[in-house]
């Protein structure tokens, strides 16, 4: 192919580095941020939550403080980190403090509540939700929705909870079918604090929504202290149990919890919202595409190059329809404004004839099958159409 013009400049139009990096430099930034923001805040969380619940950490987080009142009035407490130890320690003269009920898995749960059903002692169970309290409490359902308040009345008649009085229970809230169940500091008609007596032994077990009445730095507010200790000092031997994932008869059970069940929902809705976040910015920043803007050709070609580059495109692939209805198509334009036929009308055969007609000598050919007729059979009469609409091409402009 060969070019009869002079060559243009270039016209390309990619974006430079520099406008790459002002277009996507808002993003950039503020991912940086966010994710210098997270980071700040696992930092300080895991700081602040360190030793959480443990009766030996003396964090916030932490309850050393009870246990050393508890150790005033002459109750032991001791520390036990696996199932086997925990359920060895049941007995009547024992409360076991189960601190995280949720990390243990169902068949845990299950053997924990066989040990702990009939041993005259008392359990405690902190901030069980639905995945443990239904298996470590049976007849006790945990409610979805959370209290809205932290402080809460007694309202009831347990002895522990009317000396105590108002205090930090606020939590999970509870449900129980046991009517000889105590139901404590309700909040919207839901108890945070439950005291379900065993069916023989002289037992119970005692489900608190919150443990913040066992944090260090929330002792010495409200009835808190008074609270806890009464829930706890009860029998003289005290036995907090902290489960950990690292227990060995965690690792054999067949109902495990899986990761997304072990991640706070909160940083479920959290990730969400960074998709959405992050589709929103997608879309802001997208190239938009606009009309068509014509751009001049480096190189001029000529038309006849570009007519005979179609036609072999047409031949290789065997295409002798669409040429024909190209070639049609282009003389019936060419033709209606000829013969007084709006551009519009041209390809409408009722139009286009009869106006057709009136400008011929003679009886001349079919106009209607030479101008919308059947696509040719063979190359031959593909080459006669062309020729055939060529002739009645110019005897039409013949004045």
């Amino acid at each position: 192919m060969t070019a009869e013009a002079t060559t243009l400049p270039s016209t390309s139009a990619s974006p430079t580095a520099r406008q790459v990096w002002t277009r996507a430099r808002g993003v950039a930034i503020a991912l940086v941020l966010l994710l210098a923001g997270a980071v700040a805040i696992a930092v300080v969380r895991s700081d602040a939550r360190h030793g959480e619940l443990d009766p030996r950490s003396a964090d916030p987080y932490g309850s050393r403080a009870v246990a050393g009142l508890l150790a005033q009035q002459g109750v032991s407490t001791r520390v036990v980190a696996t199932l086997d130890e925990a359920r060895a320690a049941a007995g009547p003269n024992t409360t076991l403090l189960v601190a995280v009920p949720d990390l243990l898995t169902h068949r845990q749960q299950t053997e924990l509540r066989s040990a702990t059903a009939h041993s005259g002692g008392r359990t405690v169970l902190v901030a069980a939700g639905s995945w443990s309290v239904e298996r470590l409490a049976p007849g006790v359902t945990a409610d979805p929705a959370t209290s809205h308040d932290s402080t809460l009345a007694p309202d009831c008649d347990l002895p522990a909870a009317r000396r105590a009085g108002t205090a930090d229970t606020g939590g999970i809230r509870y449900t129980t079918t046991h009517l000889d169940a105590d139901s404590c500091y309700p909040s919207e008609r839901l108890a945070t604090l439950l005291r379900v007596p065993a069916a023989s032994g002289g037992g119970d077990t005692v489900v608190l929504g919150a443990p913040d009445i066992l944090y260090n730095d929330r002792l010495d507010e409200q009835g808190n202290a008074s609270l806890a200790l009464q829930l706890l000092g009860s029998r003289p031997h005290l036995v907090w149990y902290l489960p950990s994932l690292s227990d060995a008869s965690a690792t054999d059970s067949g109902d495990q919890k899986g990761f997304f069940d072990l991640l706070p929902s909160g940083w479920l809705w959290g990730t969400l919202q960074l998709f959405v976040a992050a589709a929103l910015a997608a879309l802001w920043r997208a190239r938009r595409l606009g009309p068509l803007v014509p751009e001049r050709l480096p190189v001029a070609i000529r038309a006849s190059e570009t007519v005979e580059g179609r036609a072999r495109l047409y031949r290789k692939a065997n295409a002798r329809d669409r040429a024909a209805a190209a070639l049609r198509s282009t003389t019936r334009t060419r033709l209606a404004p000829l013969v007084g036929v709006p551009v519009a009308q041209a390809h409408a055969p009722e139009a286009l004839l009869p106006a057709l007609s009136a400008h011929l000598h003679g009886d001349g050919q079919s106009l209607h099958s030479l101008l919308f007729g059947p696509p040719p059979g063979d190359d031959a009469a593909l080459i006669e159409l062309s020729d055939q609409l060529d002739a009645l091409e110019r005897e039409v402009r013949r004045p």
